[in-house]
C-alpha cells in the first residue's frame, strides 16, 4: 500500500507539472526517469525497486549510467546481505521449532533465493564497473540509506522458533534489507560497522571515496556472500568459485596493502577448501 500510494503520488505530481508551463517531466522507462525513481525509492527505504530501477538503467550506456553503477553494486549487495542474513535467523528458527520447522524451512528457501539472484547481480555490475571505470576516485550519487545495523527483534524472535504473524514477516524482511544495504554501504565507504561515521561521511550529500577503499570494501563482500553457495546452504560450488575469483580479479585492480593482502590471502585459503571435487 505504501509503495503504491508512493507512486500514484509521483504520477500525480508529475502530471501537474506537465500542466503548467515548465519543463515536462522524463517520460517513464528513460534514463532520467529510472534515475527520478530510483533516487525517490531509495529515500523511501524501498531497495528492492530501487535495485530494480538502477538494474535497468545500468544496462544501456546513457548519462547517468558511470553514477548508477557503484550505487547499484552497493544496493545489489545490501539486498543479498539482508535476504542472506534472514535465511539464516529462519534456519535457526526450524531448528529450533521441532514441532514445526515447515514454515521456517519455506522462508529459509525463499530467502536464500532472492539472496541468489541480488549476489550474482552485484557480481555482474562490479564486474563491469572494474571494467569500464578507471578513475581513482568514486562517487555514491546518494544520501545515507535508510535503517538500522542492529538486528531488528523479530529477527530475534524468529531464531528461536517463534512464528510471527505475515504483516510482521513483510515488516521483518523489509528490516533486514535496509539493514543489509546500510551495513554494506559502510563497508565500502571505509567504515564497517560503524553507523555513525556512515552517516558523517553523508552529511554533506554524495560521498567521493577512494578507488581502493571502495573495491576492497565490495571484494570483501563477494568472499563473505561466497558462503551463500557452501554445501550447507545453496550448494552451489561453481558459483561459490565464481564469486571469490571475482573478489580476486577486483584486488589486483587496486594496490596490494596489508588488508589487501590478507584478504587475497583468505580468499584463496577457501577457494582450495571448497573447490569443487576436493
Amino acid at each position: 500500500m505504501r509503495t503504491a500510494a508512493f507512486w500514484g503520488a509521483l504520477i500525480l505530481a508529475w502530471a501537474c507539472v506537465s500542466c503548467s508551463s515548465g519543463p515536462r517531466p522524463p517520460e517513464p522507462g528513460t534514463p532520467a526517469f529510472l534515475w527520478g525513481a530510483a533516487k525517490a525509492t531509495y529515500h523511501s527505504g524501498d531497495f528492492r525497486k530501487t535495485d530494480e530501477n538502477l538494474s535497468q538503467l545500468v544496462q544501456s550506456d546513457n548519462e547517468f549510467t558511470a553514477r548508477a553503477r557503484p550505487w547499484s553494486a552497493v544496493v545489489s549487495a545490501g539486498l543479498a546481505q539482508g535476504y542472506y542474513d534472514l535465511a539464516e535467523s529462519y534456519e535457526a528458527g526450524a531448528r529450533a521449532n521441532r514441532t514445526n520447522p515447515t514454515p521456517f524451512r519455506k522462508q529459509v528457501s525463499g530467502s536464500r533465493s532472492m539472496a541468489g539472484t541480488a549476489a550474482l547481480e552485484f557480481a555482474e555490475t562490479l564486474h563491469a564497473f572494474l571494467e569500464k571505470d578507471s578513475s581513482p576516485q568514486v562517487t555514491l550519487d546518494c544520501e545515507y540509506p535508510t535503517g538500522s545495523m542492529a538486528e531488528p527483534p523479530d529477527s530475534l524472535r524468529v531464531a528461536k522458533g517463534m512464528l510471527i504473524q505475515d504483516s510482521a514477516r513483510d515488516q521483518l524482511e523489509q528490516a533486514m534489507l535496509q539493514r543489509g544495504v546500510l551495513m554494506t554501504m559502510s563497508l565500502v565507504v571505509g567504515a564497517p560497522d560503524d553507523a555513525a561515521r556512515t552517516l558523517d561521511l553523508f552529511k554533506t550529500g554524495q560521498v567521493t571515496i577512494p578507488r581502493a577503499t571502495f573495491v576492497y570494501g565490495a571484494a570483501r563482500e563477494l568472499h563473505d556472500l561466497s558462503a551463500l553457495y557452501a554445501p550447507a546452504r545453496l550448494d552451489l560450488p561453481n558459483k561459490l568459485q565464481m564469486l571469490d575469483q571475482e573478489a580476486l580479479d577486483a584486488l589486483k585492480t587496486v594496490p596490494e596493502t596489508k588488508e589487501t593482502k590478507a584478504l587475497t590471502n583468505r580468499i584463496k585459503a577457501s577457494m582450495k577448501k571448497e573447490r569443487p571435487g576436493t
